[in-house]
């Protein structure tokens, strides 16, 4: 991997000095401070213009493209002041043009490897301190020798979901190919779940770990899904109607995770949180719909033992299930969700409770990205320095789920061979 340049993109137009501070939501602030990264990977395409002779024109483009898009998106332009304001100050983002002498098909040989990966984002998602001096959003464009492209994000968690930050790559795709109409998002959330002061508490301590964390995928597809949709059939008990993928795929990790803990000699509970988008739970949507940030609240199902498949495909639905229009509006006004969040926290620093977490990307729009060189063949992300952190995304066909699990690396051989019986 050869690093040609680095240099730092500002929005095109400065910010109005009226939209200059901007307060962090405090569903913001209880989110940890890291970097979630995510790669995409095209194929060389001649008649695109995609060659390996115009990667100065290319990386030309991107970069005032973005420029572009930062002008509509001011907050990633920003840096974060004492866990409260985004100061919108136009300090910009980082911009990494890099070349690797390799082809894009050694890449996707080797996908089941998220450790390669990291040569293709900007910065060291592992570490938790920030690396590139507060910057919010950092990119990396790699070249092949053969054509192909790598394009790597980075985005400060603390800032925003993904949901919000695949909204901002669409923009800048779209302004890169010269289209206009782009979906227009508000920077309002804190006026929904204004800031508060969680002054010692610290987000990532609870899932830290003195272990070496590693992160392997696992990829779940049609035939392996209807076998678990066949295991999620309760014989006597009532059965979860159409259990969806990401119930399947999460329960079966859930399943495996208490039984290793189990086999470690554990005695505690078990948890299995999921990340919920609130953005399609109020009534009428809009009202969440196009806020930027994180718009997302994490709820536990508990598990007080290895229980049967179809049991935990159940807990998991009636968990998520609770965050309802009503459960939003308490936690807007009182302290409902900061509650029940600040209950499983307490029991898992006091060692009552282990637990894994899920985040679905399943519904992003990752395959539609298209910078004018096509679409994608292959998204990846790569591992996060915190452990029992589960990512879950459709395969590229759309069939499937691929899940990016980090864990200890006994407990993922474990969890391996366990995946490969799904079917037998």
């Amino acid at each position: 991997m050869e690093v040609i340049s680095k240099e730092i993109i500002k929005p095109s137009c400065e910010t109005p000095l009226h939209l200059r501070n901007l307060k962090l939501s405090y569903l913001d602030q209880l989110l940890p401070p890291i970097y979630i990264p995510f790669v995409f990977f095209y194929e060389a395409d001649e008649s695109r213009g995609l060659t390996c002779s115009n990667h100065v024109q290319i990386c030309q483009e991107l970069k005032n493209s973005l420029s572009k898009s930062l002008t509509s998106f001011y907050p990633l332009a920003g840096r974060i002041r004492d866990n409260f304001v985004i100061d919108c100050n136009d300090n910009g983002v980082e911009f990494v043009n890099a070349r690797i002498h390799a082809h894009l098909t050694d890449v996707l040989k080797s996908e089941s490897d998220p450790e390669c990966l990291k040569q293709y984002i900007p910065l060291d998602p592992s570490a938790i301190d920030n690396p590139c001096e507060g910057a919010l959003f950092a990119v990396q464009v790699t070249f092949f020798d053969c054509g192909g492209i790598a394009i790597g994000v980075c985005f400060s968690h603390r800032i925003a979901d993904c949901t919000s930050i695949m909204a901002f790559v669409e923009a800048w795709a779209a302004t890169t190919t010269g289209k206009t109409e782009v979906s227009q998002f508000s920077f309002d959330l804190a006026n929904y779940f204004p800031p508060r002061d969680f002054s010692g508490f610290d987000p990532c301590r609870v899932r830290k770990s003195n272990d070496k964390i590693t992160m392997r995928r696992f990829v779940f597809d049609k035939e392996k899904l209807a076998a678990l949709r066949k295991a999620a059939i309760s014989p006597s008990a009532t059965t979860v109607k159409n259990p969806s993928r990401v119930e399947l795929v999460s329960a079966f990790i859930w399943k495996h995770f208490i039984e290793l803990s189990k086999h470690n000699g554990a005695k505690k509970n078990f948890a299995a949180s999921h990340v919920v988008n609130l953005r399609t739970r109020t009534s009428p949507p809009q009202i969440l719909g196009n806020v930027f940030g994180n718009s997302v609240m994490s709820v536990s199902a508990i598990s007080e033992s290895v229980q049967e498949y179809y049991e935990l495909v159940r807990k998991l639905r009636r968990s998520i299930r609770t965050i309802t229009e009503d459960y939003i509006t308490e936690s807007q006004s009182g302290d409902r969700y900061v509650n029940d969040l600040f209950n499983v926290v307490s029991s898992l620093m006091k060692g009552e409770l282990e637990g894994c977490s899920f985040s679905s990307w399943s519904k992003l729009p990752f395959y539609e990205v298209d910078y004018g060189f096509g679409k994608p063949v292959w998204l990846g992300t790569t591992a996060l320095p915190l452990r029992n952190i589960i990512i879950l995304v459709n395969t590229r066909c759309g069939e499937g789920i691929e899940a990016w699990v980090n864990m200890k690396q006994d407990n993922l051989e474990m969890l391996e061979v366990q995946f490969k019986l799904i079917s037998h």
